[in-house]
């Protein structure tokens, strides 16, 4: 199966029509606020509503004059509203828009990605069910450890993953805050009424306080999450990567019909989707630190934070979008290998099955350290000699004093490892 890719909404959300559709929006609901006050004459507001638009090539054209954005594009929306358009923006400050507008532009991005993540889950689920009595061997530190399912392999990142969908789910109410307070929080030129009206009407909640800025540490919170979610998918990545090595082969990313892995070697077929999930994933991470470097301001703000937002705000949730996209597709269309696994779980000859034999001997009444070492010097014998596991421990005298061959042949059943996965199946998936 082809992997799917980033879909056109998010890119769409961080166009500049986008963003000052929302801006207009905000505008334009301070002034109902104001006109429910009797700030702003009942035919004002009116023409304000109706008439009340923008032209991007226009506030282009202006704010390289103006060297502002939001003057820009005020001074555009003057040019159509006219002499009323001295009510729009009344007592408030650049930020009142800016930050309100991007915490609806942020809740729309993190509903993509909380649909990116479901749409994740559906697959881990029906991928983990279809594995979960395919035994291979669990690994530690790289080297073979005692035999797990690759369902259950799956399993885990399932539960990872709905982590990480509560986790964007947090941040999405996070970020859900507005401010329209004014220059610097106090309401000076603007009731705390506006505020409460507009955030109302934006499915935004107002800020408990703010200075002339809703509080960074919101919006690190959030990319902090999408850092997350990346370091996940690049984990995931990283297990498919190691798993499609050749000495290994037990698992590896679709190779479609005249796909080609290499300029130079017609026979490479490299995990081409998952180095780049592990590469893009650390361009997530380094935005968060840059998220997290702008929760420190100047007093009641500066704007250090402005620059380094323009770019991993979009940045980070188109990437995170495309990387959930592609490794949805890449372990839906995941081809496995169990023949490999069993193949590569029998390489190490017995070895996996140590610790039944250590614990075996420890409720005979031996030591556990000289339970250890019987084990061990046997399992040193197979890595030096590679002999079979099973067959040195029924000639050690020594460990045959204490076992019969019955009891030892039940230490290297693999289905004894194994006898829980219905339960643990059922504890993450219900």
């Amino acid at each position: 199966m082809i992997p799917r890719y980033t879909r056109k909404e998010m890119a769409v959300i961080w166009e500049a029509e986008n963003r000052f559709n929302k801006w207009l929006k905000i505008e334009i609901l301070v002034c109902e606020a104001l006109a429910e006050l009797g700030d702003i004459p009942p035919g004002a507001i009116k023409n304000i509503k109706e008439r009340a638009r923008f032209d991007i090539k226009r506030i282009e054209e202006i704010e390289r004059e103006t060297k502002h954005d939001v003057i820009a594009f005020l001074t555009c929306v003057g040019e159509y509203v006219g002499e009323d358009s001295r009510y729009i923006h009344m007592g408030l400050t650049s930020s009142d828009i800016l930050d309100t507008s991007m915490a609806i532009i942020l809740r729309e991005a993190a509903d993509i990605i909380i649909a990116d993540l479901e749409s994740m889950l559906s697959v881990l689920k029906k991928k983990a069910y279809q594995y979960k009595d395919t035994v291979m061997v669990g690994r530690t530190h790289g080297i073979h450890a005692e035999p797990i399912t690759f369902g259950m392999k799956i399993a885990v990142w399932y539960d990872e993953t709905r982590r990480n969908l509560n986790r964007m789910t947090k941040a999405k109410d996070t970020i859900g805050y507005g401010k329209i307070s004014g220059a610097v929080g106090t309401f000076a030129f603007i009731p705390p009424f506006v505020e409460d009206y507009v955030c109302q009407r934006s499915d935004l909640k107002p800020a408990p306080i703010s200075t002339q800025i809703i509080q960074r540490d919101r919006y690190a919170e959030y990319l902090t999450t999408l850092a997350i979610i990346a370091s996940s998918v690049d984990k995931f990545a990283t297990e498919i990567r190691h798993l499609q090595r050749t000495e290994v082969l037990e698992a590896e990313e679709f190779f479609s019909e005249g796909q080609k892995g290499s300029s130079a070697m017609p026979h490479k077929r490299n995990p081409i989707l998952s180095e780049n999930l592990s590469g893009l994933a650390r361009v997530v991470r380094s935005n968060s630190l840059a998220a997290l470097e702008n929760i420190p301001l100047w007093h009641e703000r500066d704007i250090s934070h402005s620059s380094v937002e323009r770019i991993i705000l979009p940045d980070s949730t188109i990437l995170v979008d495309f990387m959930l996209n592609r490794i949805t597709g890449l372990i839906d269309g995941l081809q496995v290998y169990p023949e490999n696994m069993l193949n590569n779980m029998h390489r190490t000859h017995g070895l996996i099955f140590s610790q039944g034999l250590l614990l075996a001997l420890t409720r005979k009444g031996v030591s556990r350290e000289d339970a250890y070492e019987m084990v061990q010097r046997n399992a040193m014998r197979v890595w030096k000699e590679d002999a079979d596991f099973q067959c040195l421990i029924l000639q050690d005298e020594v460990i045959m004093k204490h076992l019969t061959e019955n009891e030892v042949e039940k230490c290297f059943d693999v289905n004894w490892h194994l006898r829980h996965r219905d339960e643990i199946f059922q504890r993450v998936f219900g």
